[in-house]
């Protein structure tokens, strides 16, 4: 496949065509939900004889409790603690051992190693990259191996995507994990496992931050500004030092989800009691620790949890055993379907991962199953909430029968998405009214947006808990918290006293450039910002590599994706180890330098940009980190070069299946079309 050939679709009419289409694309899915086989789609109608007139009814709900949740600062709503002086605290790393000291690297003032590769970032997807790598060093600002699993172990932590596909290297560690869903203490001793086998123990520069990542045109040598802390802390500053770290190649793996939030407030500062935020749990406060969570310090506190995410969902029930009066404080109500939690049958274990490929075979399953692909397997290998969840491919991408790339066929595609949604959110919502006894706290806790639009939720234990005599649902009416005082929080003019405040309140999603949202610079040739060039929009080939930033890969831009972020990491890893490996491979003993031909990222772009209509079901969705808290919405008032800018950015709109298909035909091509290597 030709990556130096523009797409022949109209980009710019394709983008047109996807804003303002939610409303009568729900219109337009009342019609076809009245004549749905599904009996779920007949649940609940709450008296309605006309099931058109019902989804419309629900439609409206729709829109209004999202009008309710709209802020007019978007994400500026919130503190996003990194940057914040005053919060920043809330960052501390609470793991470290008392003494500061850390495995791996400590670096000398002034000093620069030199490795061939660094990777930033020490979590599951770094090691994926260590793991096909020598002569390399990880840097992360966390203590230790893990990435979320280094820094989340809250009460009750555990994974929502099948052990089975989540864990990477099992085939090569010959792990069989205990549980259909892993605990995060399981995940964090995997990675811990994945450590011990390739020897990564004195591979990470720890506790350390990269100020800046620059191109050494003289050399040609990446450039790191690192600042490492060493030693105890005293209060919350330790001892820094800087240095630089030179490296061949870069890989920039920090994920996406790394620097938590708190929401704005007035009288935050007033609080008196304590506080903390769920990815730095304190277990010094609650008592118990991740192994044996039990807060028995809290057997006489009242404390607050603010959120009702997929995090707040795993510890709500957890709060709730130990803890005198918990306050749960709702603005949006969970989607929350059944886990199905269970152990790991050894036999099934054998017979399924017998065959080696096993692993990406599975999770190529699962994306088929959650992607809707019409080619499907006839047996759904994972068989969980994700994949009997098909509408979930307006937020990841998928084959279509309907092709929402061409003129006129948009309100067509958005509109089977709600049909497909509409029996699955009704029967999560229908499942509320029977566990949760109280039925204003039912209705309370009903999610009315399409499953699509928020990382859905799957839990056994957080619904029953409701009935619990020492819970309340806090429900805010989609206006979170109206302000602090210096006992508690404050909810429609009314006062909740409390001991302890939990902020359960998410993270700051950084899928811009690897420049991590001003937390570091990357500057390739010319001094150029990564940020400057892509001012007029993302350019990349494959999301992987961009021109004038020679050997600096970073996985997260116009790539395939999918509910399991792991299986996107093994795709985009195996692709960058192959790009730079056949560049060595055609240029035997020399140094090379990798990049795409500016005709080639711009072709990828225009393709990436032409699919972008795959994801036009996001359009009116409530807020949430995936629409910026609603601000992406006000594309639809923006001038069309906005437009497109912002459909530069998408993932592949086709799926990581397609994705992962299109990457092999190009590989299997053989002539390393759209890549200059540069031979030094």
């Amino acid at each position: 496949m030709d990556v130096s050939s523009p797409s022949p679709l109209d980009g710019e009419h394709t983008i047109n065509g996807s804003i303002g289409i939610s409303d009568q694309a729900m219109g337009n899915s009342s019609r076809e939900i009245k004549g749905s086989s599904d009996t779920n789609a007949n649940r609940n109608t709450d008296g309605y004889a006309d099931q058109e007139a019902y989804a419309q009814q629900v439609h409206a709900r729709y829109q209004a409790e999202r009008n309710k949740r709209l802020r007019p600062e978007f994400d500026e709503q919130f503190v996003k603690l990194h940057t914040s002086a005053k919060y920043k605290h809330f960052t501390r790393d609470p793991w470290l051992p008392a003494d500061g000291s850390v495995p791996g690297i400590q670096l000398m003032e002034n000093e620069s190693p030199h490795f061939k590769f660094v990777i930033k970032g020490a979590g599951l997807g770094g090691l994926l990259y260590g793991a096909r790598a020598e002569d390399f060093a990880f840097i992360d600002y966390a203590g230790g191996f893990g990435g979320t699993w280094y820094w989340n172990r809250y009460p009750g932590l555990m994974c929502d995507v099948s052990s089975q596909i989540y864990l990477p290297l099992l085939e090569e560690t010959g792990y069989m994990p205990k549980y259909k869903y892993s605990s995060g203490q399981e995940i964090h001793e995997h990675a811990e496992r994945i450590v011990a086998k390739y020897g990564f123990g004195q591979r990470g520069i720890f506790r350390a931050n990269v100020n800046a990542f620059c191109w050494n045109e003289v050399s040609n040598v990446w450039e790191g500004s690192v600042s490492q802390e060493q030693g105890p802390k005293q209060g919350d500053v330790a001892e820094k030092v800087l240095a630089k770290v030179t490296g061949d190649f870069v890989i920039s793996m920090s994920g996406v989800l790394n620097y938590p939030k708190l929401p704005r407030l007035q009288g935050m500062d007033d609080f008196q009691g304590h506080q903390f935020h769920t990815s730095r749990w304190d277990y010094d406060y609650t008592g118990g620790s991740q192994d044996q969570p039990d807060m028995v310090k809290l057997k006489d506190q009242v404390v607050g949890l603010v959120g009702t995410g997929p995090t707040n969902v795993q510890v709500f029930p957890q709060l709730a055993k130990w803890a005198k009066q918990v306050y749960l404080f709702q603005r949006t109500p969970a989607s929350v379907d059944v886990r199905g939690q269970q152990p790991i049958d050894p036999d099934e274990w054998k017979n399924s991962s017998s065959k080696p490929g096993w692993w990406l075979r599975r999770n190529e399953n699962f994306a088929a199953f959650l992607s809707d692909d019409p080619d499907k397997p006839e047996i759904n290998e994972v068989n969980d909430g994700w994949t009997c969840m098909p509408s979930f491919k307006g937020l990841v991408g998928g084959p279509n029968n309907i092709d929402p790339t061409k003129p006129g066929t948009i309100v067509e595609y958005v509109t089977s998405l709600h049909a497909l949604d509409f029996a699955r959110q009704e029967k999560v919502r229908s499942r509320i009214d029977s566990i949760v006894e109280e039925p204003d706290t039912a209705q309370r806790l009903k999610a009315w947006y399409p499953g699509f639009c928020k990382r859905p939720c799957f839990h056994d234990d957080y619904l029953p808990t409701f009935n619990r005599p020492n819970v309340q649902l806090i429900d805010t009416e989609g206006r979170g918290i109206d302000s602090m005082t210096r006992n508690g929080v404050v909810v429609a003019d009314k006062e909740y006293p409390i001991d302890v405040l939990i902020w359960g309140t998410g993270f700051v999603l950084t899928h811009g450039s690897p420049e991590d949202k001003g937390t570091m610079t990357v500057r390739g040739r010319n001094g150029k910002s990564m940020d400057q060039k892509w001012a007029d929009g993302v350019a990349s080939l494959h999301g992987v590599v961009t021109r004038d930033f020679p050997n600096f890969f970073f996985p997260f831009n116009q790539c395939g994706v999918t509910a399991n972020a792991i299986h996107s990491y093994q795709v985009t890893a195996e692709h960058t180890v192959y790009l730079i490996s056949e560049a060595e491979k055609r240029h035997p003993g020399r140094k090379v330098l990798v990049e795409p031909t500016h005709e080639a990222e711009e072709a990828w772009a225009m393709r990436i940009m032409g699919n972008a209509a795959a994801f036009g079901g996001q359009v009116g969705c409530t807020p949430s980190y995936y629409n910026a808290e609603g601000r992406t919405d006000k594309i639809r008032e923006a001038p069309t070069e906005v437009q497109m800018k912002a459909a530069r950015a998408s993932p592949w709109g086709q799926g990581i299946l397609d994705y992962q298909r299109i990457i092999r035909d190009w590989t299997e091509n053989g002539n390393f079309e759209g890549v200059d290597v540069t031979v030094l």
